[in-house]
């Protein structure tokens, strides 16, 4: 953050860092923190790419979990079988 005189959190503001007084920073410090801002801002977005693909990757996602896939494709199938036994049982 830019020297400067700063404004003190408001009530509520928890974890906010304290702002610069308007008026307080020149053009070359605002642009600084610009820059700052815009590359803070570009890492966390290429932290957050990283993780959408790694969660949308299923291949991956169904080698982590083939015990959960196989109990879910029996469930699935013990389900569509009962009521394939139902509803013969209806028409019989």
């Amino acid at each position: 953050m830019a020297e400067g005189p700063l404004v003190p959190r408001q009530p509520g503001e928890v974890g906010r860092p304290e702002r610069p007084v308007p008026g307080s920073r020149n053009a070359e410090q605002i642009r600084s923190d610009i820059q700052r801002e815009r590359e803070e801002l570009g890492r966390s977005v290429e932290a957050l790419r990283g993780r959408v693909t790694e969660l949308t990757d299923w291949r991956r996602q169904a080698r982590e979990h083939k015990r959960e896939l196989a109990i879910g494709a029996a469930v699935v199938g013990f389900a569509v079988g009962g009521l394939m036994a139902l509803r013969r049982g209806r028409r019989g």
